[in-house]
């Protein structure tokens, strides 16, 4: 096959991959209870869009940490797993910062992958809110494990 040819086959092959994880991510239960939408630009690179609402709230009238985590955690993990085609990765360890209280709107989920190409991967994820300021921030340690993406559902590339 010729080089540029080879190479066009790579990219398609490489959307595919990154739209399959987008309808894994929109399929996954847990996502019925956050309104977001995940977008995977380029390998090692995720976005997630939120919209939180008072349901998320702790008692003091801010975003509860759990979806803090849940948003970081997704961000990262999604940036990693954009470069592993075979399997499902699994978090292993997570720290966050929290560098500010989150009000009702929309945040975006930033997550870079950092390191790591075999068995674990490492990734920095950071949350914006709606006025562009940084609301916390997070690296995660995630490994390969075996469950096979193309066996899960909502996992289907074209």
């Amino acid at each position: 096959m010729p080089p540029d040819t080879q190479r066009q086959g790579d990219v398609a092959g490489e959307a595919a991959h990154f739209r399959a994880l987008e309808s894994l991510y929109a399929a996954a239960p847990i996502n019925r209870l956050f309104a977001s939408r995940l977008e995977i630009p380029a390998a090692g690179v995720a976005r997630i869009h939120f919209d939180l609402d008072e349901r998320h709230f702790h008692a003091g009238g801010a975003v509860h940490g759990t979806s803090y985590f849940k948003m970081l955690d997704d961000a990262a993990f999604y940036a990693c797993n954009s470069l592993v085609t075979d399997r499902f990765l699994l978090t292993t360890a997570f720290n966050l910062l929290f560098t500010r209280p989150l009000p009702a709107g929309r945040v975006v989920a930033e997550g870079r992958w950092i390191s790591g190409k075999r068995r674990v991967f490492v990734a920095d994820a950071r949350l914006i809110d709606a006025e562009g300021e940084e609301a916390a921030r997070g690296t995660g340690t995630f490994m390969r494990s075996q469950i096979p993406l193309a066996g899960l559902p909502g996992y289907a590339r074209s």
